[in-house]
């Protein structure tokens, strides 16, 4: 089974691509990184959904809006249909609408959140300034569904092709401690330190000995280490533990990939948390 993990960014380009990485899953518990790679632009990104199976993929962005957002806006209340809307939906409208919703809520309440933001502890999925995770679902949410992938619980797409969202700072958290998450890595050069190196390096080691929740083990070589320790954005890195996730969910592929019971289908779900 083909692995893939996804560090995705809604403007790709030669300085911040979207961020793949492959890998096969050799046995439970234990998976291989085979290469990482930058795609630069859409197109590159719609060509990597299309690639036929089998595969299974954990991807960096919110797949859904909380649904009381949703329904407050007047928007489609099937996910495909949310999809369609979203993707002719100007991402200017998008944050003037965001604004306005926040208007008059109390304060500690101004965003909207799933309920797995709230377990797993992520940016509600309406943030639009940095990180902007609604324009990272505008672009890459109503991608998945045109390319007809599988999104379990959300969308039944091709089976041999899976997607699932995933959130790396689940994994990092679990090595680092909860208050050090955001302690690996940095986009901007002048705020990357030696903290963030070691984070990194401690990360590194946890998933290649299996150190970690999900208990997984993965095999790379001594240059890819080097690579994911060196990348200071954490970008590589971050696709590595997508790519972990989504073995941890392939594992559960016949209990519906380790997505709980009940969770709502229009919000959708983050895989391990």
């Amino acid at each position: 089974m083909e692995l893939r993990g996804v560090d995705f960014t809604s403007r790709p380009g030669q300085r911040k691509p979207i961020t793949l990485a492959r890998g096969v899953l050799l046995a439970p518990g234990r998976v291989r990184l085979d290469k990482v790679e930058a795609l630069t632009d859409f197109a590159a990104y719609e060509a990597m959904l299309a690639e036929p199976g089998p595969w299974i993929a954990g991807f960096d962005f919110p797949f859904s809006f909380a649904r009381e957002l949703i329904e407050g806006q007047g928007w489609p209340t099937e996910w495909p249909a949310l999809m369609r809307h979203m993707a002719g939906l100007p991402r200017q409208e998008m944050a003037e609408r965001f604004r306005r919703w926040c208007q008059g809520r109390p304060s500690g309440n101004k965003l909207s959140c799933r309920a797995t933001e709230r377990a797993a502890g992520s940016n509600s999925s309406m943030q639009w300034f940095i990180p902007p995770v609604a324009y990272m679902l505008r672009e890459g949410a109503p991608r998945l569904l045109a390319a007809g992938v599988d999104v379990p619980g959300l969308h039944r797409g091709d089976p041999s092709r899976v997607a699932l969202e995933a959130y790396p700072a689940i994994l990092a958290r679990a090595v680092l401690g909860r208050g050090k998450a955001g302690s690996y890595k940095h986009d901007l050069p002048a705020k990357q330190t030696a903290e963030h190196r070691a984070g990194r390096e401690r990360i590194v080691a946890a998933l290649s000995e299996g150190r970690h929740n999900l208990g997984i083990g993965l095999e790379l070589s001594a240059s890819q280490a080097a690579e994911l320790i060196d990348d200071a954005s954490g970008d590589r890195l971050d696709a590595v533990l997508c790519m972990v996730q989504a073995a941890w969910a392939e594992a559960r592929r016949e209990q519906g990939f380790g997505l709980p019971q009940g969770f709502d289908p229009l919000e959708g779900w983050i895989i391990t948390a």
